[in-house]
């Protein structure tokens, strides 16, 4: 069944607070990305490099730790909440190239963005994903600094 108001086509199995938090951040790192290549496409410049290399400096786990950092002071006891359990989830090792301490942080924010997703929070989620995309070129170039 398709969910009019927004991109969910199949529904959970379980209520979203009794899905595992790496679940969540599964699904939370698909419409994270997903969100950032349609800001991106909103933009006037289409080439494909440029594309991947914008959209890297906003999905990597040190530009995800970023923005988590952003959003703390502004989320809910509930939100703060889904961040703990996603930041505390066994997520497995993180990838070679990423800290383990901005990988825990990114999959916090994906169990966060997945959370808000499935209860079709697209407003609050929204609102997050301005504030990340605020001063994105300054962030954008801060972030291909320190992946030097």
């Amino acid at each position: 069944m398709m969910d009019t108001n927004g991109l969910l086509f199949y529904p959970p199995a379980k209520q979203t607070n009794l899905i595992n938090p790496v679940v969540l951040a599964y699904v939370g790192d698909a419409v994270f990305e997903m969100i950032v290549r349609q800001y991106l496409v909103a933009k006037p410049n289409h080439k494909s490099n440029y594309l991947h290399r914008q959209a890297t400096s906003f999905v990597s786990a040190k530009a995800q730790r970023v923005i988590l950092e952003r959003w703390q002071p502004l989320l809910t006891e509930h939100e703060a909440d889904i961040v703990r359990r996603g930041r505390n989830a066994k997520s497995g090792a993180p990838p070679k190239n990423a800290d383990l301490a901005d990988y825990r942080q990114a999959t916090a924010l994906e169990c966060l963005v997945g959370y808000l997703y499935y209860e079709k929070q697209t407003d609050r989620l929204r609102e997050l994903m301005e504030i990340a995309f605020q001063d994105s070129s300054a962030a954008a170039g801060h972030f291909e600094e320190d992946n030097r």
